[in-house]
């Protein structure tokens, strides 16, 4: 099966190169009628912020890239 993910650090808005490779691993996971999961890398624990997440899964719910599982790497 393949699985493929999209790993934002929420330090802030996510850029037209985020959304690129959301676009392709989102894509390349439906194709092959895979899990495209959402990965939050929440490590820098300074900078990161709820505001960012939400408006993350915001943006990508807009979008139709809608995601099977949410996982933290805290």
């Amino acid at each position: 099966m393949t699985v493929t993910r999209f790993a934002p650090s929420p330090t802030g808005l996510i850029h037209v190169g985020n959304l690129r490779t959301a676009l392709l691993n989102w894509l390349i996971a439906r194709k092959a009628g895979g899990t495209f999961i959402l990965r939050i890398d929440d490590t820098d624990t300074e900078r990161s912020r709820q505001e960012f997440v939400d408006a993350i899964r915001e943006d990508l719910e807009w979008l139709g890239l809608g995601w099977d599982r949410v996982e933290h790497q805290s």
